[in-house]
């Protein structure tokens, strides 16, 4: 018999009925459960007991809610901070302390959190023209690295930190580029470029407040517009044409200059060395001949006979003729060794004779040959005299 036909039991069958419940025959009642735990509450809190049942229905549903409220509440306060991170916490807009990593909790609405991570270096990218101080025109493209060095100045201090950086960015490279010349802003001077307009632009992020710290600024291009890039290009290839024109001149200096202060160095050596000769051969000279005079003062004769000898000795012997005076002839004979030894090609390209053991001994006989010759002639024509 169904339960809800007449003369059943509808109490005990109905499933969502309040009879009994032994023996697993539905599932509990959602009214009770709620009434057990709004009784349980009211214990707890010092409320009372009693009333209807839709009314214990009623503010079961409403304690249920608050408790999830209450854990949403709880889920949302709590929070983590990392490692990297920084959180600074506000109570009524007013500042109440920096969170340092960890799990914390605070009390919206009265209280607001700001989290941020402070470690990462962000990035931020510029490309404007700008006017340099010899009034030119060029394009800079560059980008700034940065990081948050205090989370409540960068918080409560500026209403966008991030806005001022880039204006503040700007401002410095104008002030940068606008005091250099446009030659070192596209060349050489890009580097000292980037380290100036940091050390400007971390000193206008002090004075604002922000809490920012500049790492690094990259110069990534400089160039001349685009409508004027061919005559910039034929300016730059002329300025390193220059350039290397300086440097291969530089380098020829460098390779003759000392070349020629080694030149200049000996010859006042060798000049110094002859002065020191030329020196000491004038006064050997002249203690040879005081120690001379001396002899000559005690044999003049002797002295005067070495004297004539080692003259002609000093004049004969650069001499290459040679002049024969035989024993009692009229006549002095002369060999002329030089013409002698040209046609027996015996000289040099110098004029000097260089001899051979057996040149030397032809010559010996030649010369014997002719004095004979010679004699035998005088002979006769002595006989023939008487």
């Amino acid at each position: 018999m169904a339960w809800n036909e007449p003369g059943g039991n509808g109490k005990d069958q109905d499933p969502w009925g309040g009879g009994n419940r032994g023996g697993n025959q539905g599932p509990p009642d959602l009214d009770e459960a709620f009434r057990k735990l709004q009784e349980k509450l009211n214990g707890i809190f010092g409320g009372k007991g009693g009333g209807s049942s839709s009314s214990s229905g009623g503010g079961g549903v409403f304690v249920v809610a608050l408790l999830v409220a209450f854990a949403a509440y709880i889920w949302n306060a709590v929070y983590i901070v990392d490692q990297k991170e920084r959180a600074v916490v506000l109570r009524f807009g007013e500042y109440l302390e920096t969170v340092t990593p960890g799990l914390h909790i605070y009390f919206p609405p009265i209280d607001s959190k700001y989290q941020e991570n402070v470690t990462e270096f962000r990035t931020y990218n510029l490309r404007q023209q700008m006017l340099t101080e010899d009034e030119n025109i060029v394009e800079v493209a560059m980008s700034v690295q940065y990081n948050i060095s205090d989370l409540k100045d960068f918080i409560l201090n500026v209403e966008n930190p991030e806005s001022s950086l880039e204006q503040a960015t700007q401002s410095a490279l104008r002030h940068v580029v606008g005091g250099s010349e446009m030659h070192q802003v596209l060349t050489e001077g890009r580097e000292a470029m980037a380290d100036e307009v940091r050390e400007r632009l971390q000193s206008y992020i002090n004075n604002y407040g922000s809490g920012i710290n500049v790492g690094k600024i990259n110069v990534e291009s400089t160039s001349a517009p685009q409508e004027v890039q061919p005559a910039f290009d034929d300016v730059i290839r002329a300025r390193e044409d220059k350039e290397r024109s300086q440097n291969r001149a530089q380098s020829y200096a460098n390779a003759i200059v000392p070349e020629a202060r080694g030149e200049a160095q000996r010859l006042l050596e060798e000049a110094e060395g002859y002065r020191q000769e030329v020196i000491a051969r004038a006064e050997g000279e002249a203690n040879r001949f005081t120690q001379l005079l001396t002899e000559y003062r005690k044999a003049p004769e002797v002295t005067r006979q070495r004297i004539y000898l080692d003259t002609l000795q000093e004049v004969l012997g650069q001499s290459n003729k040679v002049l024969v005076d035989v024993d009692g002839g009229n006549n002095m004979m002369y060999l002329p060794l030089d013409k002698i030894m040209q046609e027996r090609g015996g000289a040099t390209s110098s004029g000097r004779v260089e001899l051979d053991a057996q040149q030397i001994r032809e010559l010996a006989n030649q010369v014997a040959e002719d004095l004979r010759s010679r004699s035998s002639t005088s002979s006769r024509s002595g006989r023939s005299a008487q």
